[in-house]
């Protein structure tokens, strides 16, 4: 993969053209970052297909989640530069959708990948993990493995302050599952639940998550249950408990399922993670593109949702009853990252 800078701030820009731009197609992916291992393997993903199908693929990222500057300023390159069509995670969901119909109008087929748009139709087809049910999985396997949950003690360590997002979907889904009343499902904070002691962000990375976890760990000592946006964050979240002495006794769950986080739940740091799988997100977007550059037809969205969802799988070493769960094993055989 060959990295090349551009004029534009802060954007990285890669490309492969594997056959005739004209002959099969021309594809952009935009991605929030270009270090969250999740969007690396999403990357190489959609340039193992670019490859086989022959299309020419260009890939943006943001210089960090959240970006959203970059993003628009991609999408104005992707325009310009006349693709068939843009494969987009995007870090304002709301805010980038003037420049998606943009891209759109100029005859560009936009696809969300991951992240569902406000509003979802804002994009003309998405592939997705159904993130709200990720959240519903960890969220349900903790409540089960407790047991009783009245005396837990929850903190919630999110990405950023942006609303509605991913993040809000794992989050709502994660205190859904554990039987907490959300209130607006569309925004995380408003619940006025007394086991949750607080909410903090982690950027989505270790540094975030250690600094986010000792925020918690100021506001409630006696913690026992961390939702964690990813793996990332997780893994921050479990050295500051350490630090602490709290490793033992504080249970830790997340979402990706990146092989660095399913080793994670093997060596006990995560209790439970849920798995998406970016290098199918992201294949199946370029042969859309293709597909529909060659006869102007999509896929159809999943039975009873409004996109297609690309699943997701419940991680643990220490599986309940009454749930489908995957092994270590079995989730270290379909890993990514």
């Amino acid at each position: 993969m060959k990295i090349m800078t551009a004029g534009l701030a802060g954007l990285a820009i890669s490309a492969a053209a594997a056959g005739s731009a004209a002959a099969a197609g021309s594809v952009c992916l935009i991605t929030k970052d270009a270090t969250n291992p999740f969007f690396v393997k999403m990357a190489e993903g959609a340039f193992a297909k670019s490859a086989e199908l022959g299309v020419e693929l260009r890939s943006f990222a943001g210089r960090f989640d959240g970006d959203h500057e970059t993003q628009v300023a991609a999408i104005e390159t992707c325009i310009a530069s006349d693709v068939d069509g843009i494969l987009l995670v995007a870090s304002d969901t709301a805010a980038i959708t003037s420049s998606v119909q943009m891209a759109r109008d100029a005859g560009l087929l936009v696809i969300a990948l991951d992240t569902p748009l406000d509003p979802i139709g804002a994009a003309d087809m998405t592939f997705a993990t159904d993130n709200f049910q990720a959240g519903v999985l960890i969220g349900e396997w903790a409540a089960r493995t407790m047991g009783d949950t009245s005396d837990a003690r929850i903190g919630l360590l999110n990405i950023n302050v942006s609303q509605p997002t991913v993040g809000v979907l794992r989050n709502q889904g994660f205190l859904t599952g554990f039987g907490v009343d959300i209130g607006d499902p569309n925004r995380w904070g408003d619940e006025d639940d007394p086991r949750i002691v607080g909410h903090e962000l982690s950027n989505g990375n270790a540094e975030g998550g250690r600094e986010g976890m000792e925020n918690l760990l100021a506001i409630a000592p006696t913690i026992n249950l961390v939702y964690t946006i990813n793996e990332p964050a997780a893994a921050g979240a479990y050295e500051a408990l350490r630090s602490f002495g709290r490793q033992d006794d504080v249970m830790i769950v997340s979402v990706d399922g990146g092989c660095p986080g399913v080793e994670d739940v093997a060596a006990g740091v995560i209790g439970a993670t849920a798995q998406q799988y970016p290098l199918q997100m992201a294949a199946l977007g370029v042969e859309a593109v293709a597909d529909y550059a060659a006869t102007g037809e999509l896929p159809a969205p999943t039975e009873g949702k409004d996109f297609f969802d690309t699943g997701v799988g419940l991680v643990t070493d220490a599986p309940v009853e009454g749930m489908e769960q995957l092994s270590v094993e079995e989730g270290l055989a379909i890993c990514w990252g």
